[in-house]
């Protein structure tokens, strides 16, 4: 039966519009993005189905825009979702960037999960932050394959001079899945860090962003 012929109150749309965005489930609140089902599901089911080839909705979130596909979601249900999550992902920039400031690996790591979880490729990435530890920007400096990504401490020096930055908060992803600092990426934080107090940047922390989790170095004791 369509979504349409159910009682009103159980209709995702008017239950969100009468009670409110909370009171639905993820699937819900999926098929009223979705506006309409396909080939014989209704918009729940496939937001279910959605959410069941994800694995969870912050996997979703962190999915690229390519990979959403389902049976029956065709382009342009593809590209409400694609917004949809994009959004989300903006509206976690901006509370970080409201922030008056960074105090521990938590304030950054929704957001830098959020960016970097889903690439396939490897991104190491920075977040610039002032003496107050404000954030000033974030930027991907290196990209490289599944394999790895070089990090060069003299690029870094002179991006956090750019960025007139007091801080950093360096990121990358493995797109193994696994959020284990390696021994490399120890190393090259020892390194670059020797390079920023020369002039004047502390490393606060280095998150390596798994499939599922980040780990944080400053949290290990790995700094």
């Amino acid at each position: 039966m369509s979504i349409r012929h159910w009682p009103e109150g159980e209709r995702p749309r008017e239950k969100l519009l009468a009670r409110g965005s909370s009171v639905l489930s993820d699937a819900e609140l999926l098929a009223v993005l979705l506006g309409s089902g396909a080939r014989g599901k209704d918009a729940i089911a496939l937001g279910r189905e959605l959410l069941l080839q994800a694995g969870s909705l912050a996997a979703l979130l962190g999915r690229p825009d390519r990979d959403i596909r389902v049976g029956g979601l065709g382009p342009a249900k593809r590209a409400r979702i694609a917004a949809a999550l994009e959004l989300a992902r903006r509206g976690l920039a901006e509370q970080l960037l409201e922030r008056p400031s960074l105090h521990n690996p938590s304030d950054s790591g929704d957001y830098l999960t959020a960016r970097l979880r889903h690439l396939t490729h490897e991104v190491f990435a920075c977040l610039y932050l002032d003496n107050r530890h404000r954030v000033l920007a974030f930027e991907e400096l290196f990209r490289g394959t599944f394999d790895g990504a070089s990090v060069y401490p003299r690029e870094v020096v002179r991006a956090c001079l750019h960025h007139n930055a007091a801080a950093v908060i360096f990121a990358h992803n493995h797109p193994s899945g696994l959020a284990e600092p390696s021994a490399a990426d120890q190393a090259i934080t020892r390194e670059l860090g020797q390079a920023l107090r020369l002039i004047g940047v502390r490393v606060l922390d280095h998150l390596v962003i798994g499939e599922s989790d980040a780990v944080s170095m400053a949290a290990r004791g790995l700094l």
